[in-house]
């Protein structure tokens, strides 16, 4: 693995916070990728065209505010690269040629599968939903995804159309949620009347679930002919712990506070998700792509000191 890291990497240095590094090397004509393990910035630079002697720059910026990946050409022939640390943390950026001897590197790794990965996996749920962590045991995950249903006005559907076609209606509502939660990737964690809790490991995932299920409860009620099934969703992301509570693989924390109280803001057939979810580039992308535009209200929630910005997506 040495030998090919070796053969695979241009420059590696130690960059500690708020210092400057001045690098000078030459681009090949091959693919090469500058990357940062702590921050996750990755500059792609596609080397192409004649070779040149004339000396080219590129800078780049460390920081936590985002993770950048963009592309950058540039010719073959002598670079001046500058590398800034703008965190307070030391990184670790490289130059790495991006050949074959690199996907070889990268294809030799053993596979493996993360904690919120595994936990967000509604196959995994589905296999071991027996199986817990022990009852003091704790996993603290830095970031998850939360998102909260609840149907509005469930009591008068029951009293209005009666037990055995509530039941059944309510039944098939669940069925296409799991299904949906399921193929965008996350899990359920557990149902709680009608309303049901899920977790996701990104948030576009949860963005993504959130505006399937508000389309199939919209065609289950024109099968029906009727407005009995009127969904509320509410998302958050943040920290959590993954615990075991009342013999199940549950979470604790602020954040499935947050997501659940967010959720009560919704009504009949709305979509809110906060900030730290809009926010997110992948979010943002995805709504952009359906020519969706939140809006945005600054909430009180309960047992919140401060208001909370929430969006509603239309």
């Amino acid at each position: 693995f040495e030998r090919m890291l070796e053969e695979v990497t241009l420059e590696l240095i130690e960059l500690p916070p708020g210092e400057k590094a001045l690098l000078s090397l030459t681009l090949p004509a091959e693919f090469v990728i500058v990357f940062d393990p702590v921050t996750h910035t990755a500059q792609f630079i596609d080397v192409k065209g004649e070779p040149t002697r004339e000396r080219q720059s590129l800078s780049i910026v460390f920081n936590r505010l985002q993770a950048s990946t963009t592309t950058v050409e540039m010719r073959p022939g002598p670079l001046r690269l500058t590398l800034e640390n703008r965190t307070d943390q030391r990184l670790v950026p490289g130059v790495y040629i991006a050949g074959q001897a690199m996907h070889d590197m990268l294809g030799n790794r053993k596979p493996f599968l993360t904690a919120k990965r595994l936990l967000t996996n509604q196959t995994f749920r589905d296999i071991y939903r027996t199986d817990t962590l022990d009852v003091d045991q704790r996993l603290k995950i830095t970031s998850l995804t939360f998102l909260f249903t609840d149907l509005k006005g469930s009591t008068d559907l029951y009293e209005r159309v009666g037990d055995l076609v509530a039941f059944d209606l309510v039944k098939e509502h669940f069925r296409i949620l799991h299904e949906i939660i399921a193929a965008e990737s996350g899990a359920v964690v557990k149902t709680i009347g009608d309303a049901v809790m899920a977790t996701f490991a990104t948030p576009d995932r949860a963005i993504a679930a959130a505006l399937r299920m508000r389309d199939a409860m919209l065609s289950l009620n024109e099968r029906h002919r009727s407005e009995d099934l009127l969904l509320k969703i509410g998302i958050h992301e943040g920290p959590c712990l993954a615990v075991t509570l009342n013999d199940r693989q549950d979470y604790f924390g602020q954040t499935v506070n947050i997501a659940s109280r967010v959720q009560g803001l919704a009504v009949s057939r709305s979509i809110l998700a906060t900030g730290s979810v809009v926010d997110h580039p992948q979010v943002s992308e995805l709504l952009e792509t359906d020519g969706i535009k939140p809006t945005q209200r600054r909430l009180p929630l309960r047992g919140i000191a401060e208001e909370v910005a929430v969006y509603e997506i239309p």
